[in-house]
């Protein structure tokens, strides 16, 4: 069963933290209602409660608007819905006082129906704006007075009838390179674990079936041939934990955090810089796997005394000021580059400004 928290994921995104700005910065755009309800004659009491719809508006839809941000896509919570409905209530609400001039609601709701409940929400809410703007003009025939918000509304219906079609075919394409990570994932896991237990499970039976004709004639060889065999699946058991280890791992956050601490215990100072958040899921499944085999290579061969791992829209790179990479290239660096090209990024590797080698993944 879905439920609602399982729905919201950790907002530790940039447009997740920083989206409200957006909302706030399009408030601007309410001083015209602000000036209808200054210049207002109608009742004091009609005035008031204008005042107190516009408010109210402004208030709901900042909220709600973080929140559909915050919504998968898609898929809004139940309360950007009911937020929906009390912000039309709320622009209702100052039609006495303003009269037509709560039309410069209108962009407001078609926006927030187009980002924050997005599908059916935007048709019918962009639809009905179009209606609504062009019906007043017509009921009122002030054609002049309101010619401005009708050329408005017809831009933002565009614009976000634009905006959600190339949105929604981005999260398309980022769920498909979601699972062709994922897919490739357990191509690789399939290989590690055959090519990890395939020899030694092959070792075992042939010493078993060694010890076996040796117990009898033999019992000092039979029993060194088990002591062997006893090796051999420790061995196996430590690698297949190994691997069960760095499939849980790959996490680009988690991985960041496990790569700071293994640097750090063996002596090196770690920048990290930039957020794990600016890369996509479908990148951060790679670039998790790269960064903890760059780990694991300047561990054992750079002789760095520093490291520094940057991360950007696209882009994550691990530096370090040891010797520098030296020879062809292993199975690690290869390995890298494969899992790169499977997730459509590009594996560099290179002279780094501190000195040593630098690894980056960009897509």
């Amino acid at each position: 069963m879905t439920t609602e928290a399982a729905e919201t994921p950790a907002h530790t995104g940039p447009w997740e933290r920083w989206g409200w700005l957006m909302a706030v910065v399009w408030m601007v755009f309410l001083v015209y209602p602000v000036l209808a309800l200054l210049a207002s004659d109608a009742a004091t009491g009609w005035v008031v409660l204008g005042w107190a719809g516009l408010v109210a508006f402004a208030t709901v839809y900042v909220v709600g608007f973080v929140i559909g941000m915050r919504s998968s896509w898609g898929r809004p919570r139940p309360i950007v819905r009911t937020l929906f409905w009390v912000q039309i209530a709320c622009a209702l609400a100052t039609i006495p006082a303003i009269e037509s001039q709560a039309l410069s609601f209108l962009p407001y709701l078609m926006s927030y129906a187009s980002y924050g409940l997005r599908g059916a929400w935007h048709w019918v809410t962009t639809l009905a704006g179009i209606a609504i703007a062009a019906g007043t003009i017509v009921a009122t025939g002030r054609f002049g007075d309101h010619f401005q918000i009708l050329v408005i509304v017809l831009l933002i219906a565009v614009v976000n009838t634009v905006n959600t079609w190339l949105i929604g075919r981005s999260v398309d394409a980022d769920k498909v390179r979601m699972d062709l990570a994922t897919s490739e994932e357990r191509t690789s896991i399939a290989r590690d674990v055959h090519d990890l237990l395939g020899h030694t499970l092959t070792a075992v039976k042939l010493k078993a079936e060694l010890a076996e004709r040796l117990v009898d004639h033999d019992p000092a060889r039979a029993k060194a041939e088990l002591a062997q065999i006893v090796h051999l699946t420790g061995e196996a058991i430590a690698g297949v934990r190994s691997t069960v280890t760095g499939i849980r791992s790959v996490a680009l956050a988690e991985q960041i955090d496990a790569s700071t601490v293994a640097l750090e215990s063996a002596g090196l100072h770690v920048d990290v810089e930039g957020d794990a958040a600016a890369l996509s899921p479908a990148q951060a499944l790679p670039a998790g796997w790269i960064v903890r085999e760059s780990t694991t290579n300047i561990l054992r061969h750079a002789k760095a005394r520093r490291v520094r791992i940057t991360m950007a829209p696209g882009v994550v790179a691990i530096e370090d000021d040891g010797r520098g990479a030296r020879g062809p290239a292993g199975n690690g660096l290869r390995g890298m580059a494969e899992r790169a090209a499977a997730a459509g990024a590009v594996l560099a590797v290179e002279d780094a400004p501190l000195g040593g080698t630098r690894v980056s993944v960009t897509w």
